[in-house]
């Protein structure tokens, strides 16, 4: 069964100073072009993620996310006990010598502007991924790539009965084609009669017959007919039996396109003009649904 490119999976892996979430999702594309949207997967990672992507998703757009929610405690910040004691002592040692300095009245003041120092308060954040919980964060993944997967293969599904189903009228409209031919010659013969009518000159029968078929051979739409007839059935035996048959598909659809778009301008009739329209439009549908097939 085909899977759409259109997809979405979402992992979680508990570490030791919280929660990471793995979130993937993916839209359609011609190669594979994964892109990590986060600062938190490490450098020497990031080979073996994009590695694991591309492999397991084959191709697509590919955007993955991460998202981290520390414990309680781990989001504290720490204070630089050394430098906020050395800063604090040069404040008041400074401000002891003003006039009217009061320690008591003042202690409230300096704290406020020491915790304002540059480093006082250490915010630099301890790396999440490590190699240490690797093997954890590997195993979401994994997941998230798993339940990707998943996704695209429901709207696979989804995909595969809507295309084979105008497939199969486009074949049916062509069995309607097939039923105007005698009527679509009856009427160019009438119509090259009323002509010559109209010229009021005498015609040998026989050379009239031989110019009729020449003139019909050249809006003869047979072989159109057969060559859309063998695109479509090839068009759903591979559907059918290939893995990954979007790029296929895409090829089969434009020649499809041609012999429709052949039988369109020989056709010299209406009902058979209007039988057109609609396996373009049908055609239509069906090739903007196959730019998703994978």
């Amino acid at each position: 069964m085909i899977k759409s490119m259109t997809g979405y999976g979402k992992a979680e892996a508990n570490l030791e100073g919280g929660k990471l979430t793995i979130e993937i999702r993916t839209l359609n594309g011609k190669n594979s072009d994964a892109n990590i949207k986060s600062p938190l997967l490490p450098k020497d990672k990031e080979l073996i993620v994009r590695r694991r992507i591309t492999e397991s998703l084959t191709r697509g757009t590919i955007d993955l996310f991460m998202g981290w929610e520390p414990k309680a405690g781990e989001a504290a910040k720490t204070l630089n006990r050394e430098l906020f004691d050395e800063y604090f002592r040069q404040v008041e040692e400074a401000c002891s010598d003003k006039e009217g300095y009061s320690r008591d009245g003042s202690f409230g003041a300096i704290l406020s502007s020491v915790l304002r120092f540059p480093d006082v308060i250490d915010t630099r954040k301890a790396d999440i991924i490590t190699d240490e919980n690797w093997p954890l964060v590997a195993k979401a993944v994994e997941e998230a790539l798993d339940a990707v997967n998943d996704y695209r293969a429901k709207e696979g599904e989804a995909l595969y009965r809507d295309v084979t189903s105008r497939v199969a009228t486009i074949m049916e409209l062509e069995d309607q084609v097939e039923a105007l031919e005698q009527e679509r010659i009856d009427a160019v013969r009438e119509k090259l009669m009323k002509n010559l009518g109209e010229l009021r000159q005498k015609v040998d029968p026989s050379r009239f017959e031989q110019e009729l078929v020449f003139y019909l051979e050249k809006l003869d739409i047979n072989e159109e007919k057969v060559r859309l007839r063998q695109h479509c059935k090839y068009f759903l035996d591979t559907i059918d039996t290939e893995p990954f048959p979007g790029r296929k598909l895409g090829f089969i659809i434009q020649e499809m396109g041609r012999e429709i778009n052949t039988t369109g301008s020989k056709a010299n009739h209406s009902g058979i003009q209007k039988l057109v329209v609609r396996m373009k439009d049908e055609l239509e549908k069906i090739r903007e649904q196959s730019l998703n097939i994978l």
